[in-house]
């Protein structure tokens, strides 16, 4: 053979040779371990329980007494109490107050009078317009809870109807307060 052809027979050699080697088989791949597949449950509802609304009833007014002193009597609200010289509803007096909301929330057809009192300190004149800013300031209250204005009248008395007698602290503590009416239910 020639040299040429010695040379083309060796490159074709070599060329079979990549080739058979690229061409030979890999080992497979070993198959992938099978895998359970569990079906999905289906879901149970689970019972809800619904809640057991109780019936709420509508107050009537047959349910108060009839006669409005025995209605005034009962004592359905309560007095509040002022410091001297001050209208202001005291913070611990919010409760009573917040109770004598709720009450007349509860008897959306009562009205009331909120009268106003003084101790006997001071004079005629000004008591009177004391106690008239004290009972302002309870109806002003009983509004800022949620009481129809138009339900609430007021009314000073000064120092003319004291609750207790004396010249003490004590009963001047007493005497310095709002009290409630129920006029119309």
């Amino acid at each position: 053979m020639t040299k040429p052809f010695r040379s083309l027979g060796l490159v074709l050699a070599a060329g079979l040779l990549v080739t058979a080697g690229c061409c030979t088989k890999k080992p497979a791949p070993a198959p992938a371990p099978e895998v359970k597949v569990e079906p999905t449950p289906t879901p149970v509802p689970v019972p809800v329980e619904e809640p057991i609304a109780a019936p709420v009833a509508e107050p009537v007014a047959e349910s108060l007494p009839a006669d409005l002193e025995e209605l005034n009597r009962k004592g359905y609200l309560k007095d509040i109490f002022y410091d001297y010289d001050l209208y202001d509803v005291r913070a611990d007096q919010r409760d009573a107050m917040a109770a004598n909301a709720e009450w007349l929330k509860k008897w959306p057809t009562v009205k009331v009078q909120v009268e106003g009192h003084c101790d006997e300190r001071g004079s005629n004149k000004y008591n009177m317009a004391l106690g008239d800013k004290r009972a302002n300031a309870a109806r002003d209250y009983l509004v800022s809870l949620g009481i129809d204005a138009s339900r609430i009248t007021t009314l000073s008395y000064g120092e003319e109807r004291p609750f207790v007698e004396g010249q003490t602290e004590d009963a001047w503590s007493q005497n310095r307060r709002a009290h409630f009416v129920v006029t119309a239910k």
